[in-house]
């Protein structure tokens, strides 16, 4: 049921984003930013125009590198920072199912297509596996349909909906760790490893990969303790046996998620150190474009790189660093206030969430959640955001909130964090649960009703009687108490109005500055 309410508010938000785009492309004028624009050097065909109208405010910014690779490949030597495998995808339903297109939509028609249709399908894959997750590690069913509906409307959203990789990415890494979390380890490895071929930071995702089986093997080991029929001969074996098929899970699984990056980077190192192309078989405008930019492109008659000279000639971090100019402290500026002000609101929620979650739990963080602590049982824990079992997304969130900020451009922050980790959205909801009257548990579990009798309360209408109003709540088969509090925005508490205000507000300026080659995060 939940799983229903969570898809259909998807569709609902997905629907509306693709609506909001178009209209707000078509009526605000774009700015002309430095951007990455490379020439078209196919002729248009009957039905470009029409999808460029609908579809292209998802072309703009990074998208256009997504697009330019998987139409032309890695020709650029910048092109590389942009992992394969959503120009990989988007080419792949460029070619198969929008293939009956082709007489009427060119291949750059096709691909803008794909981004509408492919993106909004992983979104709502990404959505089913945020609920997944969250139901295993919070034990909480209301808590996780609350944190679901909320990743609906990410403040994220126009990344998750353009031809970025944050919704890609979202899906596999929270399919994947929910797929951890149920024991599926293989399996969880092979979907976290696919999400490293998506974007770099799914390395980062080998903790989990180290600390869920080591959480596991400690477990085991505590219930053969407590075994008193096992001779100590026995336990030893069992201990050992523990301890090296955890060994082996660990090295096997780390490499198979950072095999992606590994032969992407090698793969690299192949384009532009020992280069097998001459300039003379790319297009004229797009070489043009290369000398006009000072992009670099492979050239067998030309020097290789200075960067391939290095011990470690590892591509990604030379674009970052040359390309970007990313690296530690480097954004600290007087110019980047702004930018830092669009990402505090994210920064402010992951802070908030370590702050609480150590506040409520300081013996599971000193003792890393893998011991038990007097009077607590790990294997009993407590339901909702302060379950132990959220220690490590915790720490994973609070990883990535610190490297985010002193080491990258801070206002990417919002989306770095919101399709990598699922607590800013766990404390959002769990601080709405708090502190939003509209939400607590009245004479049943449904969100509807406590809203009606509330709000009738409010205006001393007193409610009418339970029967009433649970018959009209009833005869709706999909009870979602974000949609249900909106109407009653103006008695929702302090906090409510906050986090929605938040959500609501970054989730259509995104659409109205992204989409118009405006800065956004």
């Amino acid at each position: 049921m939940d799983v229903r309410v969570v898809l259909h508010f998807a569709i609902v938000t997905r629907a509306l984003s693709l609506l909001l785009q178009a209209l707000l492309n078509a009526a605000i004028p774009d700015h002309e930013a430095d951007a990455f624009r490379p020439p078209r050097v196919e002729e248009p065909l009957y039905l470009d125009s029409a999808v460029e109208w609908c579809f292209g405010g998802l072309s703009h910014w990074d998208a256009e590198h997504y697009l330019f690779i998987a139409e032309r490949g890695y020709l650029y030597e910048h092109n590389f920072a942009f992992f394969p495998l959503l120009p990989v995808i988007l080419r792949g339903l460029a070619e198969t199912l929008l293939w009956p297109l082709s007489g009427w939509l060119s291949v750059r028609g096709r691909l803008l297509l794909a981004v509408a249709v492919g993106n909004s399908a992983l979104f709502l894959l990404s959505a089913v596996a945020l609920y997944a997750m969250s139901r295993v590690v919070l034990q909480d069913r209301r808590l996780a349909l609350l944190s679901s509906l909320l990743y609906c409307l990410t403040p994220a959203n126009v990344f998750m909906t353009s031809g970025y990789s944050e919704s890609l990415f979202a899906a596999l890494t929270f399919g994947g760790l929910f797929l951890l979390e149920k024991g599926f380890t293989f399996r969880a490895c092979l979907a976290l490893g696919i999400a490293t071929a998506a974007r770099s930071n799914g390395l980062v995702n080998i903790g989990f990969l180290l600390y869920l089986p080591s959480l596991n093997a400690l477990s085991q080991i505590r219930a053969y303790r407590r075994t008193a029929s096992t001779g100590r001969g026995g336990k030893a074996l069992r201990y050992a046996w523990v301890v090296a098929r955890l060994l082996a899970t660990s090295l096997l699984g780390t490499a198979l998620i950072a095999l992606p990056f590994c032969a992407f980077q090698y793969y690299g190192y192949r384009t532009f150190c020992t280069p097998s192309t001459a300039l003379e078989r790319v297009p004229p405008a797009l070489v043009s474009l290369a000398r006009r930019k000072g992009y670099r492109m492979p050239d067998e008659n030309g020097p290789p790189p200075l960067w391939c000279m290095r011990p470690v000639p590892l591509l990604y971090s030379h674009i970052q660093d040359v390309y970007w100019d990313v690296g530690f402290l480097r954004y600290f500026e007087l110019r980047q206030i702004p930018n830092f002000l669009l990402a505090l609101p994210m920064a402010s929620l992951g802070v908030v969430a370590a702050y609480a979650y150590y506040q409520a739990n300081p013996d599971v963080c000193l003792r890393l959640g893998l011991w038990e602590s007097a009077g607590r049982r790990l294997d009993k824990p407590t339901p909702g955001f302060f379950n132990p079992k959220v220690f490590v997304y915790v720490v994973h969130s609070t990883a990535l909130l610190v490297f985010g900020t002193l080491c990258m451009h801070v206002q990417v922050l919002t989306r770095f964090l919101a399709s990598s980790s699922p607590v800013p959205f766990w404390i959002s909801a769990h601080l709405l649960l708090l502190n939003e009257p509209l939400l607590h548990r009245r004479k049943t579990s449904l969100p509807n009703v406590q809203l009606r009798r509330a709000h009738d309360a409010s205006r001393g209408g007193g409610g009418g009687g339970g029967g009433g109003g649970t018959t009209t709540t009833t005869n709706n088969p999909l009870h979602n108490p974000v949609s249900a509090l909106l109407p009653h925005w103006r008695h929702c508490s302090a906090t409510t109005q906050c986090i929605l205000g938040y959500f609501l507000s970054y989730w259509v300026l995104g659409l109205a500055l992204h989409c118009n080659f405006l800065p956004w995060t």
